[in-house]
């Protein structure tokens, strides 16, 4: 009790008023700051006798700083810069006033708030949404907050994927020149979703910026629907109004499906729609009128139907292309709507009251608009008649000098009758409060009537009434202003003011804002005078000012429509010195995220501090206000009341509203009512014969995107002549992504070549400079030629297939062309007219004309379609018309690739040879022979020949296998072997930085696709989280595989951790890691158990990543494996415990495991090799088990009985068996195979030596290949032509030669396969006018020997012609069976967990004929176990509309 009266005295006495013979002091400063920057304070004084000593002085915990002292003897006032002690947190701060004098001493303290100095990070990536596979770009700019670079350090900077897996990094970058440049490929496989940036500083603050990466097609144009407003309660139809537009700016002709649907938001009320036709005019646009009450619609009620929303697809003519548009709009009762804007809260008798109505409702309703307004004051009614403008607004300045009371209410009407009658209706209201001034002298500051320009001076207006007997002999008057920007006092100043005479004195006063660009995005203006014994007189205003920078930057092309292909001038200008970053892209990008683009107000949104309002919480004022009582007893206290002001009701108001601190002995606050301290107040609130002193403090009304770090997009989160002829090949989405220095001049030309896509681009720049940050307005180009080609054929055809192939012709000249368009002869196709059809035809303005060729594809292989359209010069007519020929761009020429595939299936056939020929000539001879039944004209061979055993990998990293790669799995292919070669080459020191710039990008690519198979507890799957858990052998493989990939990339340490941990909790008692999850590779069972194997290949992935034979989890699961030497009954079990023994130092172990294994090895004249004792023949496990031999040979020391010879004839044999490709058969047998070839290359290399291959045959061929160190990684290879055929090849030298002979060709699918069974069939109905729709069903069985297979792959080939309809992979996503689905060109892939034995599965999909072909070939499907290739069944299905001839006429 005593602790609250206590308090209650010291409130009274601060809010106590100033003494008479106190001098007035006055003191401002913003209530918050930056640490480290420059700050002003402005002291005012008033004399009343003698002279005073004036000090002002900054307190910290820290420091004291005095900020002015001066010793005064007359009126005073002075603003004085200081320098911020820098903080590391946010600190509060004192600022000390002191008058003392001869018989004066007042002190008093505020609060401020010193925030640490930080900048503004801006992330800008070149495009919103990026495919899967394409490279990001970005940039990031940082700034302080003036707008100047900032030479930011980031500690890290992050690229996350959707499921926050860190991606890519960049430490320690540093920003001296002003834009950080960086960039970061993606995969095809990358996970679809939101990806974030984020940079950090070395302070800790992040910001982000987010793009998205989707599957998405470009729209070649935007379907715009166009609506009312509103619509009103009385209509009973409304006009529709829909358009479609190319990017490049001309009108689509097409149809329309409209549907137009009354959607309500209430749970139980049906939606209704009604649907409608439409066809494009000439103008690309279709209108119709259409009836929203009546039929489906009669239950229109605003209240429970408020919308109206319609949906249009267009469909483009002549190729089908579908796109949507939609547009809604919302039912009203009321014709119109009313309200107050810009009307202050207050009012200041004498002093006009300015403010404005705006009327809204549709644009005829508005304008002119009669609104007739009143006002309440005490019983007063005052009325007045206003007119709106041609936007609604009907501006008004009412003369208050008769408002009496406290409380004045407006009220707007838009009929006079409402007036009259008091109805509410379609009216407005408005209650402003009297101002508080103790000497009923006001002073206000009138608003701007829109944002203050930015380019020259701005204008303060204020007018003035005083009343009183203290100015009756004074002419003149000071008044003094503060301009804060961005929170700081940037501008201040006086001036003198000459007074009126007469005892009440009013007038206007004005004063100019300078340098207005450096005030945005508010000039927020205090202006004040002091009254002599009468205290302050004050006002507050934002202005906004129009958002620019200092910098001025314009981008400008030298035309704004060029020839694609041609050369583009963009002009760039901004101030000396700038480092320009530009941008341009293609608009359709925009159309699909239009809200992504740089913008001032984005930029101008990053400010800690937008503008201030109210005072931050941490140094809020508690004093109490003064209260006014009729008694003289003291048991009269303030009302508890809020004491965050959010209204200008009095003076302390007008400086918080601005977030100005004033110190001062001025009677500030409005006096309130006083309340009697008894008992009766405190009653029922835990306080007993006392009262409750009730604090509500304010918020901080930092009005901006805060301080703090928020998050949101780009947010800082919790912060020459043209061509005659055109040819067209270029089409990318990003066109200009540059960083170019403007020089001295602040002038720079760009030249850049139009890229072949007919549409806009959108350029857009920004650019740092000592002298500030500039943002250019957006600029454009047209890519537009004023006639064109456009091609539709199908992606591929089988040979002798027949298709027709259009080119659609457009005319956009004002003026008709005489166009002759021509197919460009080739000897890989034949190409004829269409019956009846004409290539020579008048094109009238606006105009388009399909032309049509019968094609047949004859040549295998990748064949070039080329088709041209010229205008003619010629005097014919079209109809009366003379034709034109336009200036550029006469003949335009399109170049399209065909694939054109053989029939059946692809077989292909290597013959492998490593010669070593120091010790004489090594020859070879190697026979090409055919089957008796293939596709004619389908057999092909080649000839290479390198000087490195590892060449054929190094130059196919991307593609060691020609099988899918679509798990987790066999992903590790594209992965882990870059990590050996990369070994090998630092090793023998033939790194070129070529290859280890393209192994480094598939490691990168390989890393991020890895992640998606990634579970939330560290472990990895096959197909991820479609998985029910992690697998442990897949999570060993990408543990060891991502260790030894981070001596060159970026990889978090965190996952190679968590993978760890997560394999540590799969150990048993016994040691052993047990087997969680799907085990697909299968050769790593049988014989003993799956947990023995794992535990083994676990182990030595351990040892491989660097762990110590002395970790526990090492050392338990070795424990693990001797145990189980005695139960090994498996060549493969023998030859992986082999290798992992050699890497835990085993040696006795080592020895005898090798010991047993050369008993049982293999020797042919091919070399030496291990099978598996039960699936012997199985390529796949023959090659990995000789492999593990082979890495236990060469990991450890030498064995006195195998030395390196031993090691070569087992390289020897894996050399026979290497693909085309520089792989094996199958994914498992690749990387560990790599990895020994790798080792053995490494032990055996020699930089000298030089050897001749010389190849020839029975008829004739020969030719002469050298080898030597300088060339030993050049790809060497001829294509033969002798096929079938005996090829002779010798070595001579002193250097090894690999030689492999490729032959391939294409043979029916067989009829019969013993380990599975696949057929395929398609059903339809045939149309001959509407395109043609198949179900295709597949079965496929396993029969094999085996319980159950490996992974399955199923290979569906699409009919050719035919489109995938994406709708029908629904059912197969559905299927518990179908673990991932993948399209590819002209095919569907289908994964399967496993087959189980003789069980049948069936599989559909549904396609859509988009090209019509004639003489339709089988498509073939195919059906093969992963791990297994020998394991497989081809057959084939054909169109049952493929044999009516009708339907197949072109």
């Amino acid at each position: 009790m005593l602790g609250l009266l206590l308090i209650a005295c010291l409130l009274l006495q601060a809010a106590s008023s100033r003494h008479p013979d106190e001098p007035m002091y006055l003191v401002t400063v913003t209530s918050q700051t930056t640490g480290g920057s420059t700050e002003t304070i402005c002291g005012h004084l008033l004399l009343q006798k003698g002279p005073l000593s004036f000090m002002l002085a900054l307190e910290t915990d820290a420091s004291n700083i005095t900020l002015l002292e001066e010793l005064v003897t007359t009126e005073f006032h002075r603003c004085v810069q200081f320098q911020v002690p820098p903080v590391v947190t946010e600190t509060v701060a004192l600022i000390h006033a002191s008058v003392k004098g001869e018989k004066t001493s007042l002190s008093k303290k505020i609060k401020i708030l010193i925030k640490p100095s930080s900048s503004l990070t801006i992330i800008m990536t070149d495009k919103p949404i990026y495919k899967p596979g394409q490279t990001i770009k970005f940039r990031i700019v940082s700034l302080d907050y003036s707008f100047l670079p900032y030479k930011e350090v980031y500690q890290t900077v992050e690229l996350q994927d959707p499921n926050s897996n860190r991606i890519a990094q960049w430490l320690n970058q540093s920003i001296t020149t002003g834009i950080l440049d960086l960039s970061h490929p993606t995969t095809r496989e990358a996970k679809q979703g939101v990806y974030t940036i984020s940079a950090w500083t070395t302070r800790g603050i992040i910001t982000t910026q987010t793009f998205e990466i989707i599957e998405y097609v470009l729209p070649k144009f935007e379907v715009k629907v166009h609506l009312p407003d509103v619509i009103f309660g009385q209509d009973i139809k409304t006009t529709v109004k829909i358009c479609g537009k190319y990017t490049y700016g001309k009108p689509v002709m097409g149809s329309m499906k409209v549907q137009v649907c009354h959607k309500s938001p209430l749970p139980y009320c049906p939606t209704f729609c009604m649907e409608h036709t439409m066809r494009t005019d000439k103008t690309g646009c279709a209108t119709k009128s259409i009836y929203i009450t009546g039929g489906s619609f009669q239950y229109g009620y605003p209240n429970i139907y408020p919308s109206l929303t319609v949906v249009c697809e267009m469909e483009e003519d002549g190729t089908g292309v579908v796109l949507k548009g939609s547009g809604s709009t919302k039912f009203v009762s009321d014709e119109i709507f009313i309200k107050f804007q810009d009307t202050p809260s207050t009012f200041k008798p004498g002093i006009n009251y300015d403010g404005k109505i705006i009327v809204k409702g549709a644009a005829s309703l508005i304008a002119n608009k009669t609104i007739f307004l009143s006002t309440y004051s005490m019983g007063n009614i005052s009325r007045w008649t206003l007119t709106t403008d041609s936007e609604g607004v009907a501006s008004f300045s009412l003369d208050t000098s008769y408002w009496s009371g406290e409380l004045t209410s407006l009220q707007a009407y838009c009929h006079e009758l409402l007036t009259q009658m008091g109805f509410p209706g379609r009216s407005a209201g408005h209650t402003a409060s009297k101002f508080y001034s103790k000497n009923n002298s006001f002073l206000s500051i009138k608003q701007a009537k829109e944002p203050l320009p930015c380019d020259k001076d701005g204008q303060v207006l204020a007018s003035y009434i005083i009343r009183g007997e203290e100015l009756k002999e004074k002419k003149t008057l000071d008044f003094f202003y503060l301009v804060l920007s961005k929170g700081s006092i940037v501008q201040h100043g006086h001036f003198e003011v000459m007074l009126n005479e007469g005892e009440v004195k009013r007038g206007e006063l004005s004063f100019s804002l300078q340098q207005t660009e450096d005030l945005a995005p508010y000039a927020q203006v205090v202006v004040y005078t002091v009254l002599p014994n009468a205290g302050l007189m004050a006002d507050s205003l934002d202005f906004p000012i129009q958002l620019c920078f200092k910098n001025k930057v314009s981008l400008q092309f030298s035309s704004s429509q060029e020839l694609p292909g041609g050369k583009a001038f963009l002009e760039v200008q901004a101030q000396p010195g700038s480092l320009c970053s530009l941008r341009a892209i293609d608009q359709s990008v925009l159309l699909m995220r239009p809200d992504e683009e740089l913008s001032a107000q984005k930029i101008y949104g990053k400010l800690p501090v937008y503008k201030l309002s109210e005072y931050p919480y941490d140094v809020q004022d508690w004093e109490m206000p003064p209260c006014l009582s009729h008694s003289t007893s003291s048991s009269h206290f303030a009302q508890p009341l809020n004491f965050g002001h959010t209204d200008k009701t009095d003076l302390y108001g007008i400086f918080v509203a601005v977030g100005v601190k004033a110190l001062t002995n001025f009677d500030m606050k409005k006096p309130v009512p006083c309340l009697p301290m008894t008992s009766s107040y405190g009653a029922g609130r835990g306080v007993s014969g006392n009262f409750v002193l009730q604090l509500h403090p304010g918020s901080a009304g930092i009005v901006g995107s805060g301080g703090i770090v928020g998050s949101g997009r780009g947010g800082t989160i919790q912060p020459p002549k043209p061509f005659a002829e055109t040819i067209r090949t270029f089409f990318p989405e990003t066109w200009i992504w540059e960083l170019v220095p403007v020089g001295d001049s602040g002038r720079i030309t760009v030249e850049q070549t139009v890229p072949d896509t007919i549409t806009k681009w959108a350029a857009s720049g920004f650019c740092t400079s000592p002298a500030g940050f500039g943002l250019a307005a957006n600029t454009s180009l047209t890519a537009f030629q004023p006639f064109f080609v456009s091609l539709t054929l199908p992606y591929s055809v089988i040979r002798e297939e027949v298709f027709p192939l259009k080119a659609m012709v457009f005319n956009y000249l004002s003026r008709c062309i005489m166009v002759h368009v021509s197919l460009r002869e080739s000897a890989q196709f034949t190409g004829q007219p269409c019956e009846g059809c004409q290539y020579r035809r008048c094109l009238c303005g606006e105009e388009s004309e399909t032309f049509t060729w019968v094609l047949t594809a004859t040549t295998l292989g990748r064949v070039n379609i080329t088709v041209s359209a010229e205008a003619l010069s010629t005097e014919e007519l079209c109809g009366n018309e003379v034709v034109t020929v336009p200036e550029r761009g006469q003949i335009d020429t399109v170049v399209r690739t065909l694939l054109v595939e053989p029939e059946g299936t692809e077989q292909t056939i290597s013959h492998n040879a490593l010669l070593c020929p120091q010790e004489g000539a090594v020859e070879k001879a190697v026979s090409l022979e055919l089957p008796e039944v293939f596709v004619e004209g389908s057999a092909k061979a080649s000839l290479s020949v390198l000087g490195d055993l590892m060449g054929r990998a190094m130059k196919n990293l991307d593609s060691l296998l020609a099988m899918p790669f679509g798990c987790g799995e066999q992903n590790m292919l594209r992965f882990a072997p870059n990590i050996y070669i990369l070994r090998y080459l630092e090793i023998t020191e033939q790194l070129a930085p070529e290859i280890k710039s393209k192994a480094i990008t598939y490691l990168k690519s390989g890393f991020q696709r890895e992640l998606n198979y990634k579970h939330s507890d560290g472990s990895y799957s096959a197909f991820g989280k479609s998985d029910s858990s992690g697998n442990t052998w897949l999570t060993a493989f990408v543990m060891k595989s991502f260790g030894g990939a981070t001596r060159y990339i970026f990889i978090d340490p965190q996952y190679i951790t968590s993978a760890k941990l997560w394999l540590s909790l799969q150990r048993q008692t016994n040691g052993c890691i047990k087997s969680v999850g799907k085990l697909f590779h299968n050769g790593m069972k049988g014989g003993v158990s799956d947990e023995v194997m794992l535990t083994a290949y676990v182990t030595a992935a351990l040892l491989e990543l660097g762990t110590n034979s002395t970790d526990p989890m090492v050392q338990t699961s070795l424990s693990c494996l001797t145990l189980a030497l005695d139960q090994i009954n498996s060549t493969y079990a023998t030859a992986l415990l082999s290798y992992t023994f050699t890497l835990a130092r085993d040696n006795n172990t080592r020895a005898s495991l090798i010991g047993h294994l050369d008993k049982v090895a293999i020797i042919t004249a091919q070399g030496r090799h291990w099978e598996h004792n039960w699936a012997p023949g199985k390529g796949s496990l023959a090659v990995e088990m000789t492999s593990y031999v082979l890495l236990a040979l060469l990991s450890g020391p030498p064995l006195s009985d195998f030395d390196l010879s031993y090691s070569t004839s087992i390289v020897h044999w894996l050399a026979h068996q290497q693909n085309p490709y520089g792989g094996f058969s199958s994914t498992q047998d690749t990387v560990v195979a790599l990895q020994a070839l790798t080792l053995y290359a490494a032990a055996t290399f020699s930089k000298g030596g030089a050897s001749t291959v010389m190849v020839t045959s029975a008829g004739g061929y020969e030719s002469q290949f050298h080898v030597d160190e300088h060339n030993r990684l050049l790809y060497q290879e001829e294509q033969l032509q002798e096929v079938p055929g005996v090829y002779s090849i010798k070595a001579e030298g002193k250097a090894c030669a690999f030689v492999q002979i490729t032959l391939q060709y294409n043979i029916p699918p067989p009829t019969d396969f013993s380990s599975f069974t696949i057929n395929a069939n398609a059903t339809g109905v045939c149309k001959s006018t509407k395109k043609t729709f198949l179900t295709v069903s597949v079965q496929v069985r396993y029969n094999g020997g085996r319980e159950k297979t490996n992974m399955v792959i199923i290979s569906i080939r699409l009919l050719s012609g035919f489109l995938l309809q994406k709708s029908s992979l629904k059912q197969l996503h559905d299927d518990s069976t179908v673990k991932r689905v993948e399209e590819e060109e002209g095919h569907l892939i289908i994964y399967l967990d496993e087959l189980k034995k003789m069980a049948t599965m069936s599989y559909f999909l549904v396609i859509v004929e988009d090209v019509r072909v004639r003489n339709l070939k089988p498509a073939v499907v195919k059906v093969y176990d992963y791990y297994d290739k020998s394991d497989e069944a081809v057959s084939e299905y054909s169109s049952p509309c493929a044999q009516s001839d009708d339907l197949n006429q072109l």
